[in-house]
């Protein structure tokens, strides 16, 4: 299962997270790496107005997520991943509450799930160490080890 998820829409259906946090994106994204490793299912995350120089995507794990350039839209970017899918959008699960996509993923025959439900889905289905709230703050999150690790692997091949 793949789902495509448009992350702003979904940051104020979660406690704890608000939009107008500088960490929000990042926060989300650990919550939903425990949710994809738990599910075993693969998902892309779309956040819009990226700071200047954070445009594009990263991977972590089962997880990628895309920042958009500001003066396009994640709601486009989500779009347009449906209409390159074609048939294979069935495949898909769209989450957001913006009625554009959702009709866009129905006509494709998408699943859809509004980000209130799915916000549900993934509090219920979270372990207790994916709490942002309960993480140390000395405990490094997931996306700050890969990235150690990605800098040795390369100072090492060097």
């Amino acid at each position: 299962m793949i789902y495509l998820i448009d992350g702003h829409n979904l940051i104020p259906h979660l406690p704890g997270l608000n939009l107008a946090q500088i960490e929000d994106e990042n926060r989300l994204i650990a919550l939903l790496q425990d949710f994809a490793r738990q599910s075993r299912c693969t998902v892309e995350v779309f956040f819009d107005k990226a700071p200047p120089g954070r445009a594009g995507k990263r991977r972590a794990g089962n997880i990628t997520a895309h920042w958009i350039e500001e003066g396009k839209t994640a709601d486009s970017a989500i779009i347009a991943v449906l209409q390159r899918l074609g048939k294979r959008a069935v495949e898909v699960t769209v989450v957001t509450s913006d009625r554009q996509i959702l009709a866009e993923a129905r006509n494709r025959r998408a699943k859809t799930l509004s980000s209130a439900e799915f916000a549900r889905q993934l509090l219920s289905a979270r372990t207790p160490t994916a709490s942002p709230s309960a993480e140390k703050p000395d405990k490094p999150s997931e996306n700050e080890v890969e990235e150690f690790l990605n800098l040795f692997r390369k100072k090492k091949d060097k």
